[in-house]
């Protein structure tokens, strides 16, 4: 078998492999990459395992991201891989994705202090491959909540601490409104950067949600979520949609609003949401590291998912530059 690691995909092959695949997911997608492509800070990279041209065997969608530019960059850029790896089933789909790393990692050490790979499945019998190129494992948990049952059943797994601030919230009057225009994305994310900065976490530029406003709204593929409390914009809740799946991605709760419990009622909307148009699973997008307190985790905790641990594989390219930044280092591995 002739394999040939490419940088380039004709779009139905690509899109195809994706929607095909058992573990394909929205990180995968052209649509996604698009995103990553308009936004500033941000820069896309294909590499593809392919044969007979277009025949997709193996799928890497690096992300790279710099926090600094100039002379800083070099320090301050690293590599992720939000959907991980796709590996066509069988020997012939893993044998691809290890050579296809074997040219990536070669390439990119002169570019990125690291890779992450963050998993949204178990790797499984990949993950001989992925020592192999050099990845480490690390623990790192998530939530996934099963979305095709009624509500009723959804709502019974919710903790009833939980229960009792959906309730509180739908009793003050909280709304929950989808954002429908451009133009109510600036004050979504206006809201986004004051709660990031109040808890001292990187938010994305906004060009980032401004272009997956442009490029996946209209496929269907993303929603902003706005609450409303005494009328005043309290919070905002951005969603990834994609063959089945419901991803939270980034949101935030007016601190001065947090007696509304509009947070709980938001997860609550969206799952019971989910469950009636047709979804399979929430996932949570992240609880942290098992051996750290996480606020965070405690929170999607009360909403009676699966706690998984699919983990993430990290290859370090540049150990010496990474040692010159590892003040910076911890910084950036807080990027949700």
């Amino acid at each position: 078998m002739s394999i040939e690691i490419v940088n380039l995909l004709p779009a139905a092959a690509w899109r195809s492999f994706v929607e095909t695949h058992p573990q394909g997911n929205i990180f995968h997608t052209p649509e996604m990459f698009q995103v990553f492509a308009r936004a500033d800070g941000y820069r896309p990279t294909l590499w593809a395992a392919t044969v007979d041209a277009d025949r997709v065997l193996a799928l890497l969608l690096p992300v790279e991201i710099a926090v600094l530019g100039g002379p800083l960059r070099r320090l301050t850029t690293r590599a992720v891989v939000y959907g991980s790896v796709l590996a066509e089933p069988g020997p012939g789909g893993t044998e691809a994705l290890g050579r296809l790393l074997v040219v990536y990692t070669r390439h990119v050490r002169h570019r990125a202090l690291f890779t992450e790979l963050r998993n949204p499945y178990d790797l499984g019998a990949l993950r001989p491959t992925m020592r192999a190129a050099g990845f480490a494992h690390e623990e790192h948990l998530n939530y996934l909540i099963d979305l095709a049952r009624p509500s009723a059943a959804l709502w019974a797994d919710i903790k009833s601490n939980a229960q009792r601030n959906i309730r509180k919230a739908q009793k003050l009057g909280v709304l929950i409104e989808e954002v429908t225009e451009a133009a109510q994305v600036g004050p979504a994310y206006a809201l986004l950067k004051d709660v990031y900065q109040r808890i001292q976490v990187p938010l994305a530029d906004e060009s980032l949600f401004r272009a997956a406003f442009d490029v996946l709204h209209p496929a269907g593929m993303f929603k902003i979520l706005l609450v409303k409390a005494e009328g005043a914009l309290a919070g905002a809740l951005t969603l990834l949609l994609y063959k089945g799946t419901i991803i939270y991605w980034y949101t935030g709760v007016d601190k001065a609003y947090a007696a509304y419990r509009a947070g709980d009622l938001l997860v609550w909307h969206v799952l019971e949401w989910g469950s009636a148009n047709g979804y399979q699973v929430f996932d949570f997008g992240g609880a942290g590291r098992p051996d750290e307190p996480y606020g965070v985790r405690d929170f999607k905790a009360k909403f009676g998912g699966e706690l998984v641990n699919f983990g993430r594989d990290i290859c370090v390219h540049a150990p010496g530059l990474l040692k010159l930044s590892e003040a910076g280092y911890g910084l950036l591995r807080r990027f949700l």
